[in-house]
């Protein structure tokens, strides 16, 4: 997926930087797709730096966004998915003060995925400054993480080696836990 971006960057040199934030802000519009594709592809094609700080505004204005129009579109819109993320449904019943540290907290975590959390904001109670606000500051050491991450990933380096083996052996341990969940609410059935 970097690559197709990639080669779309390299094609259209002059529109790159707004390519990234249109294609940011879709992926926040989505909610469930990872924005790392995106992030590897900024970094890669912009450097280190200008590259996270791309990625960073593209990020930014896509959950605005997305919190803008899952606040127009009405609050009827509750997933089933949220089921799944306790912590996020949090989100729904929070304000003020409490709403700021619940959705900077869940912005720093970096298995919840954002747009959950941006769904859940804005069938919430919470106000867009709040919102905007956490969004913006979690973001931040968030990101770095993840462009770090990706860097080392696609230097191939010794830390880039270790990152890919823990994140699939996340990924392998999730998969049994759901499956041994879901194992375990046909038994119930």
């Amino acid at each position: 997926m970097a690559d197709i971006i990639l080669s779309l960057f390299e094609q259209h040199q002059q529109l790159a930087f707004f390519l990234s934030i249109v294609i940011n802000i879709v992926i926040s519009t989505l909610a469930v797709v990872p924005s790392v594709f995106l992030t590897a592809a900024n970094i890669l094609f912009f450097g280190f730096w200008e590259g996270t700080l791309i990625s960073f505004v593209g990020e930014s204005f896509g959950a605005m966004f997305s919190f803008w129009l899952y606040r127009m579109s009405g609050r009827a819109l509750v997933n089933r998915k949220l089921n799944n993320y306790p912590r996020v449904q949090n989100v729904l019943f929070v304000e003020g003060k409490e709403a700021f540290l619940l959705i900077l907290s869940l912005r720093l975590l970096p298995f919840i995925p954002s747009g959950l959390i941006t769904l859940t904001a804005a069938l919430g109670k919470v106000s867009f400054f709040i919102f905007f606000l956490s969004t913006v500051i979690g973001k931040i050491p968030a990101l770095l993480i993840e462009a770090y991450s990706v860097y080392e990933v696609t230097r191939w380096t010794n830390e880039g080696k270790i990152i890919l083996f823990l994140a699939g052996l996340f990924m392998l341990l999730s998969s049994i836990l759901k499956i041994r969940q879901s194992r375990s609410a046909k038994k119930e059935q």
